[in-house]
């Protein structure tokens, strides 16, 4: 009895701070501004269902998408067991499922599980190598330095020692079953865990029960404590996958998205569209700040898994322009994040004298954007980075009047000559003389 009030303590405990950190994330989310995406659901549906649960993207790198693969279908189908963990706490039983599968399926689902542990406990190590020794650009970057190396690593680690406790406390079982230890029930024998088991024999059962009692708590106690880790981890994209690449943009990637406003005001000035005599414009251009972005972009850098896939392909990044797409879902991140903790705080905050323009993102990061579509063909959960550097940009020129000379020459000359060039109409094809 003792036993399950601890367990009942520790996971109604748990539970209580993972409701209240995801409820703290869906509020910052909810602290952008307002877009209605609702449009064409089936082919959201089954854009979710590929890239999210398929993982279609990841196998534009197969090795590594097959990796990643074993790790995602483990994290998942192992934690299954995770079920039978929670009654057996509850309830004070011991493999609660067992008589209800029976011995044959349930040793043999058992079985599949261990070798799919196995599985995952390899591919961490190859991850850690990678991440750690191999000379991956990706992996080396800035913003990758302190926390975020650490926490990849926290996760890679905390998933080689929550298999581990697996295979331990399975393999003490099964010696207390061969000895017909009360409360052990026979179930067959484990193809993986078996190999640990001559270095367990020769325990006492008291020893053993011991052992596999602790690895049990563990096991379960490191499980909840990774779910609650996940909400302030990059590992949230597990997650926020689903969503996020449901509310994914379907058109196509190189359609930038106009702002009505100024939409309305060219119409109008072109004839194409009649004056209401409402302003045309309400509020300002642009975001200079995360919460002047709307509530998908901010989905987007708290889904986002700094796999780096965006800023390894960006051709200003690979041309040594101070811009990386990944550090720009970090930056939005981690500006809403300390925005939500001073409006939490204090429901009459106004502003601390920051901003995600300038305070965390540069105005050379964003200049040196190429507009290519390359970071959002990249994406495995289709997050947009471009959508945000193109806001700042907005705010930069329209609002602070900050455009490069290069810039204003050429709005100068758009708005003159009708084209970018400082050359009249009537001689836009003298290039071509000579060369017929």
């Amino acid at each position: 009895m003792i036993s399950q009030i601890l367990f009942l303590f520790l996971f109604v405990g748990m539970s209580f701070f993972i409701r209240r950190r995801v409820l703290v994330i869906a509020r910052n989310i909810g602290r952008g501004r307002d877009i209605l995406i609702n449009d064409r659901k089936p082919e959201r549906w089954k854009n979710m269902l590929l890239m999210a649960l398929g993982q279609k993207k990841m196998f534009d790198r197969p090795l590594v998408g097959f990796m990643h693969l074993l790790i995602y279908a483990g994290f998942f189908l192992i934690n299954i067991e995770v079920l039978e963990i929670v009654l057996d706490g509850i309830l004070g039983t011991h493999r609660i499922f067992l008589p209800v599968l029976g011995e044959t399926f349930y040793t043999l689902l058992l079985n599949f599980f261990e070798i799919l542990a196995l599985l995952v406990v390899l591919v961490c190590v190859v991850f850690l190598f990678r991440r750690n020794v191999l000379p991956i650009a990706r992996f080396r970057s800035p913003e990758l330095s302190k926390f975020p190396r650490l926490d990849a690593n926290i996760i890679l680690v905390s998933e080689i020692v929550l298999m581990g406790a697996f295979f331990g406390m399975n393999a003490a079982d099964a010696i207390l079953q061969s000895k017909a230890v009360a409360h052990y029930h026979a179930c067959g024998p484990f193809i993986v865990s078996a190999a640990f088991i001559p270095l367990l024999e020769s325990w006492s059962n008291e020893g053993l029960v011991i052992f596999e009692r602790s690895l049990w708590w563990l096991h379960i106690a490191g499980i909840l404590g990774f779910a609650l880790y996940m909400t302030y981890s990059k590992h949230l994209h597990i997650a926020l996958a689903f969503p996020n690449t449901w509310f994914a943009r379907l058109n196509q990637k190189g359609e930038i998205r106009n702002m009505d406003a100024i939409t309305t005001e060219v119409k109008i000035a072109l004839g194409l569209a009649q004056d209401s005599g409402a302003p045309a414009v309400a509020g300002s251009f642009g975001a200079k700040d995360a919460t002047d972005l709307n509530w998908k972009h901010l989905m987007d850098a708290y889904s986002c898994s700094e796999c780096g896939r965006c800023t390894s392909v960006c051709p200003a990044n690979l041309t040594g322009k101070k811009l990386s797409p990944r550090k720009i879902m970090m930056d939005v991140r981690d500006r809403i994040t300390e925005i939500g903790e001073a409006m939490d705080k204090n429901s009459e905050w106004k502003g601390d004298g920051k901003s995600l323009l300038g305070d965390y993102t540069s105005q050379e990061e964003i200049l040196a954007c190429t507009n290519c579509n390359a970071c959002v063909e990249a994406c495995p959960i289709q997050i947009n980075p471009l959508d945000i550097i193109i806001e700042m940009r907005r705010y930069s020129v329209m609002e602070a009047t900050q455009a490069p000379a290069s810039w204003n020459s050429m709005f100068s000359n758009l708005e003159n000559n009708g084209a970018p060039w400082a050359l009249p109409a009537s001689d836009r094809g003298k290039w071509m003389e000579g060369n017929s």
